[in-house]
């Protein structure tokens, strides 16, 4: 594969992985203009090499990183659900909810309770 075209994942990976884990502001506009912005690149071109290199959608890349962010959030156990879906911008809590179930089967509360309870019986050993 071309050098440019790997660089250039590598730089819509990390674009997405700061936005979703170190960066609390909301994006103004959608992911796609977004990407084309900061990257110079019309976001078709974007998508298919994306998909093509990576074997899944940059949507699907940046929903199974806001899962994984929100999953740390839920194990912290500091924020309720209601401001965990705030902060990874989703337009309510049934929206976070219904994706993070079609990403992990679990609902958001059945994934917490899982981990607090494995976390207390190992804490008894």
């Amino acid at each position: 594969m071309d050098d440019k075209k790997s660089i250039l994942v590598e730089k819509i990976k990390t674009i997405i992985i700061e936005l979703v884990h170190y960066t609390d502001d909301q994006i103004k506009v959608n992911l796609s203009d977004y990407l084309s912005e900061k990257l110079g690149y019309n976001y078709t071109y974007l998508a298919n090499l994306f998909s093509e290199v990576k074997g899944t959608t940059i949507e699907n890349y940046y929903l199974a990183h806001k899962i994984e962010k929100a999953k740390e959030l839920l194990v912290y156990d500091e924020l309720t659900l209601t401001e965990i879906a705030l902060r990874l911008h989703y337009s309510s809590v049934a929206h976070l909810s219904n994706q993070f179930k079609k990403m992990t089967g679990l609902t958001p509360s059945h994934f917490k309770n899982l981990k607090i309870q494995r976390r207390n019986s190992l804490g008894n050993m």
